[in-house]
């Protein structure tokens, strides 16, 4: 059979159109141009703190021992936190799987199949042919069927040239950090947490203690109004007035109880455990909050804030992502290779002449419906754009927690300083209405008046040092502190 004649000018023409395939396939998309970054505040309401609470490792900045109990319980068995743990094997398997790209890829094979071939094929009319030469002998000839047996090992192997393995694999270590730096989230919001329910319970504490001590004072001043109705001085009117401000403020203490209750269980369910009473100290009546509260700087928050820390490395690695997708348009180099032994004869299969080796390698590229790569592309765009506007939403998130609590320490402070001269007149109206009452010159209505303003003042003042411990501990949180 005479060999096919291909004309010179046609050979010509397919390298001509092969080569303005390859070069089509090269044209690149606009790299992702870097946005540049809004400058930040210098400093935090005009706070330059060299140093802030953030540094403070935790147990330091509370300094409860029933506190830091509750918190290392929360940091053993809190379930969110074991997720987020997972979150980080999953991330460092992603890391291990596209590092792995790099290197060529080794598989064992043994295989075994079988071809019949038509009488009138290039295979069937060769093996025929093949079989009638003076030259084959014995475990030469081809059987028919043809079988054919294979034992070693294949290879393949993508040859970074445009180091896009290498970005995926950049791309998966950023993502790896930042699922360790979510973690840390995590566990700032799990302290946080812990603290908040936890002064919760010292200021429900306080409430109680409050409302029995005047339930004592309204025991009192009802045992008082009695004898004065015996002796003639009121009437009954006076005793259902007392007797009904009794029963209102032991209302207030059955609820208060069930407060305790609630909060009691929420802060079990954060430390992963059943319900159960909380052990605690003093309540807040007798805490004061630290003289000065330092913040640093918002340079230091960017450091040191976990979510900041993390949307920044997300942002970092969808950019990776985009010289990934780019490098997808240029044509990739491919080596295949094989060694082993190879026969159609098990019998002679172990024969060192049925080594087989084999090597192939070749350019490939995009050149007609790239529809995908470019849609591929502007999600890639479209993520690292999403990317860079959660990491400003964070900074600002970030600033405006760090200066609501700030201002929110300040202001309760002063709150606080305030009510508790307002507590300390209206206990003194107390003692001076009942004097005057005992003595008939204020009527029973005034002496009322003055336990319930003082009732009211003093539950006031509880929930007024709760809102600047609440205030503090966000601070603490939102300045990046917790996770050390």
């Amino acid at each position: 059979m005479a060999p096919l004649f291909i004309p010179r000018s046609f050979r010509i023409s397919c390298y001509f159109l092969l080569s303005i395939g390859l070069l089509s396939s090269c044209q690149l998309p606009k790299p992702l141009l870097q946005p540049t970054a809004r400058p930040i505040p210098v400093s935090f309401a005009g706070h330059t703190d060299s140093m802030g609470i953030a540094s403070q490792n935790w147990r330091t900045f509370f300094a409860d021992p029933n506190l830091v109990q509750l918190i290392d319980t929360a940091l053993a068995e809190n379930l969110d936190l074991r997720i987020a743990t997972q979150r980080i094997e999953a991330a460092r398997g992603a890391f291990e799987y596209n590092r792995g790209f790099l290197a060529p890829q080794v598989n064992a094979v043994a295989s075994a199949g079988v071809d019949r071939y038509g009488k009138y094929s290039m295979n069937g009319v060769g093996n025929f042919d093949t079989n009638l030469s003076e030259n084959i002998r014995g475990n030469e000839l081809i059987p028919t069927p043809t079988p054919d047996y294979f034992l070693g090992a294949r290879s393949t192997w993508e040859v970074d040239i445009w180091g896009k393995l290498r970005n995926r694999k950049k791309a998966a270590y950023l993502r790896l950090l930042a699922s360790e730096k979510g973690r840390h989230a995590v566990i700032t919001s799990l302290v946080a947490e812990a603290a908040r329910y936890y002064y919760t319970l010292l200021a429900l504490d306080g409430e109680l203690e409050i409302i029995q001590k005047n339930i004592d004072f309204q025991q009192n001043a009802l045992e008082l109004v009695r004898i004065q109705k015996e002796a003639g001085r009121v009437t009954e009117l006076a005793v259902q007035q007392f007797s009904a401000q009794l029963l209102n403020t032991r209302s207030r203490q059955g609820r208060v109880r069930q407060q305790i209750i609630e909060n009691e269980n929420q802060l079990n369910r954060l430390l992963g455990r059943y319900p159960g009473p909380i052990a605690r100290g003093q309540s807040l009546q007798m805490r004061e909050l630290p003289g000065q509260v330092l913040t640093g700087i918002p340079a230091q928050m960017l450091i040191r804030r976990p979510d900041i820390r993390q949307a920044e490395l997300e942002l970092q690695a969808a950019h990776v992502d985009v010289d990934v997708v780019r490098a997808e348009f240029l044509p990739s180099l491919n080596l295949n290779a094989y060694v082993g032994l190879n026969a159609f004869r098990t019998a002679v299969l172990f024969n060192p002449a049925s080594i087989a080796a084999g090597l192939l390698g070749g350019l490939s590229g995009p050149i007609i419906n790239r529809r995908f790569l470019k849609g591929n592309y502007r999600q890639a765009v479209a993520q690292a754009s999403e990317g860079l506007y959660r990491y400003r939403q964070t900074i600002l998130t970030g600033f405006s927690e760090v200066t609501t609590n700030l201002r929110g320490v300040e202001n309760y402070r002063q709150v606080a300083d305030v009510q508790a001269q307002e507590v300390a007149v209206l206990q003194q109206a107390v003692t001076t209405s009942k004097d005057l009452f005992s003595s008939g010159y204020a009527s029973y209505l005034e002496v009322i008046t003055a336990q319930r303003s003082v009732l009211e003042a003093e539950l006031a003042l509880i929930n007024t040092k709760q809102a600047q411990f609440l205030s503090l501990t966000d601070l603490y949180r939102a300045l990046g502190g917790g996770w050390q």
